[in-house]
């Protein structure tokens, strides 16, 4: 089972619905069973709470549902995952300063957008104190970036 983590800072917006958009794919394919899905921030400020309401209602308007609740990532997280997703570059600074040293089994952390055909290793822009084009344009960014990302777990050629 390949266990992949998409990460963001308050795990209210962009992680979840990655992972969301992520789980419906792998639904889609039929490919379920093969992965394990979950998605941290690097801060715990929402932790416990579903996804921020505008994030959820711009989800459900493209047909999907949300209901993953906010964690913080962890430094067990390289442990437990082969592949951490970071949404910037922020993010992944935070995320590589507590990867561990010397353990013997480490995710690999990659920018999320590195799956982006358009803006390859571009941040994910927060949405947070943008409007509602805001909130669409991430979807359309992560909804691209994971059909490529299955793509390439799936070792699939364009």
């Amino acid at each position: 089972m390949t266990r992949i983590l998409f990460v963001c800072l308050g795990n209210i917006c962009r992680s979840p619905l990655a992972e969301g958009l992520f789980i419906a794919k792998l639904k889609a394919a039929g490919l379920g069973d093969k992965y394990k899905v979950d998605s941290a921030g690097t801060t715990a400020f929402h932790e416990g709470v579903l996804p921020d309401p505008r994030t959820r209602a711009n989800a459900e308007e493209n047909g999907l549902t949300l209901l993953s609740r906010a964690r913080p990532f962890s430094k067990q997280d390289f442990l437990d995952f082969d592949l951490i997703l970071t949404m910037d570059k922020t993010n992944y600074k935070n995320v590589k300063v507590w990867e561990p040293a010397l353990v013997d089994k480490i995710a690999e952390v990659k920018m999320m957008r590195d799956f982006d055909l358009e803006s390859p290793g571009a941040d994910v822009p927060d949405p947070y104190y943008g409007g509602d084009k805001g909130f669409q344009n991430v979807f359309d960014i992560l909804d691209r970036s994971t059909d490529e990302l299955l793509r390439y777990l799936e070792g699939v050629n364009r």
